[in-house]
């Protein structure tokens, strides 16, 4: 493996100038959970709308996942890093100032796309700056540790920001406060990380990033849009095109894969079991993720009147959760394996039971409410951050890197057909109505789905190796 040669001050600087990706990236996904109802109320947008300005960044942030990686290789990681970091902040101003529903959604998709091309390389220059083992998993260590604090962050100032009003709506702040940070940064990597040697005979799959975009968009779009309206014509025809696609999909990777031009998603990954079982348990595990917080965020809100900083502030003590979990589940997996992860999910989801009981009409922000929420955000630190680990565990070295990015890219994708799925079961029950009961109602349904997703989470993890 490459390596650059740092002095030890240096090497540890430009950790922190990378890590500004991944603090970005993660943020921008959590400060909008919660910022999402004050986003419907100043746009005037529909419930569909509201479900597309997180799944539109998470398509674009999939789609392009593995082709912002080798263009890194193609034409030096700096390069892209800052190129990256740039339109990453430019579709941050944007999407701040965007007047509409579509010009918002578009522009979110835009900033998923440059994410995918920013973060590969924060996480390349980890593996070139870091050489050494244990180095390099102490550097990973703190990588993780901000893009955890990412996320307690960005769901407290995403309930914090839309309620100050300065200069215009307040919810417009979330996207804009990206503007300092990424000049920041960029002036930082500019001056301070060093270009990387260039890998020349990286390809790029034009058409199967081609062919993967146009199915993740041919299948969230019309589950959102397609319940809203009725499920007109367009959207079943969307949903069928989106499964030609995908057989397309996977027919040009395979033939790619025979003749060694570099496939977007090695298909041979395919025929690991573990692998498999992996995917499998990322999906229904991942469609959980952020259907939470979309559908608390809305019943809390908009069904139970808390305000949007108050809400934050519950979901900041889940956030709080996760930290604490995750910095000592990782040591916990060493010793007891996917039996870590299992009581995780299942803690999820006797905490979402919980959440059924107490998310009534007459609720208030208790300190039993803020230990439910804490002690659910245990249950996700619990999982997340060994559960790439472990569904690679028996993949071959020489897969790794394949693998890695292809259970990035299904992540990203679950999450979005998560946000279509549960989120689209509570809009559907609750058809317009806006009282207190109707709110209850639709969110109890989602909530049991949700918990369903986890319980077969839990049965797919069994099958795991034990360590």
């Amino acid at each position: 493996m490459i390596s650059i040669v740092q002095s030890e001050n240096n090497r540890w600087w430009q950790l922190w100038i990378v890590s500004a990706a991944a603090f970005l990236s993660v943020i921008d996904i959590f400060i909008v959970n919660v910022a999402l109802p004050s986003i419907q109320a100043g746009l005037h947008s529909t419930e569909a709308d509201l479900q597309l300005v997180i799944a539109a960044y998470l398509i674009g942030y999939a789609a392009f996942l593995i082709t912002g990686g080798r263009l890194g290789d193609y034409l030096g990681k700096k390069r892209v890093f800052v190129a990256g970091m740039i339109s990453f902040t430019v579709m941050s101003c944007c999407c701040g100032l965007a007047q509409t529903a579509g010009q918002l959604n578009s522009f979110r998709f835009l900033q998923g796309v440059c994410a995918a091309f920013m973060v590969p390389q924060s996480i390349a220059y980890i593996h070139l700056l870091f050489p050494e083992h244990e180095e390099r998993i102490k550097a990973l260590g703190i990588y993780g540790s901000i893009a955890g604090t990412a996320s307690v962050i960005g769901q407290l100032l995403g309930g914090l920001i839309p309620d100050v009003h300065f200069l215009m709506d307040g919810w417009r702040w979330i996207f804009l406060i990206n503007l300092p940070i990424g000049i920041l940064a960029t002036w930082f990597a500019v001056k301070f990380l060093h270009e990387t040697p260039l890998v020349s005979q990286s390809r790029f799959d034009v058409s199967g990033v081609l062919l993967l975009t146009a199915t993740l968009i041919f299948l969230i779009y019309p589950l959102i849009r397609g319940r809203e309206l009725g499920w007109p014509l367009w959207a079943v025809c969307m949903l069928l095109a989106a499964l030609v696609m995908l057989v397309l999909f996977i027919r040009d990777q395979r033939h790619k894969g025979l003749r060694n031009q570099e496939p977007l998603i090695d298909l041979r990954l395919f025929g690991f079991r573990d692998f498999n079982i992996g995917l499998l348990a990322v999906l229904f595990y991942f469609m959980v993720q952020d259907s939470y917080f979309l559908i608390n965020a809305v019943l809390l809100q908009n069904g139970l009147g808390f305000s949007s900083s108050l809400t934050g502030l519950l979901f900041a003590a889940q956030g709080i959760g996760y930290v604490v979990a995750a910095v000592s589940s990782i040591r916990l997996v060493k010793l007891y394996g996917r039996k870590v992860l299992m009581a995780g999910v299942l803690l999820m989801a006797v905490t979402l039971f919980l959440h059924i009981k107490f998310f009534q009409g007459d609720v208030i922000a208790s300190s039993k409410i803020y230990l439910l929420l804490f002690v659910y955000g245990m249950g996700c630190g619990s999982v997340l951050p060994s559960l790439l680990t472990l569904s690679i565990r028996s993949i071959p070295p020489a897969f790794a890197g394949a693998a890695s990015g292809t259970y990035t890219t299904f992540q990203q994708t679950a999450v979005a057909l998560g946000i279509g799925v549960s989120g689209g079961v509570f809009f559907r029950l609750l058809e317009g109505e806006h009282s207190v009961t109707a709110y209850i109602h639709a969110y109890h349904w989602a909530t049991w789905l949700n918990i369903v997703f986890l319980v077969v989470t839990a049965v797919l993890l069994y099958f795991l190796p034990k360590k």
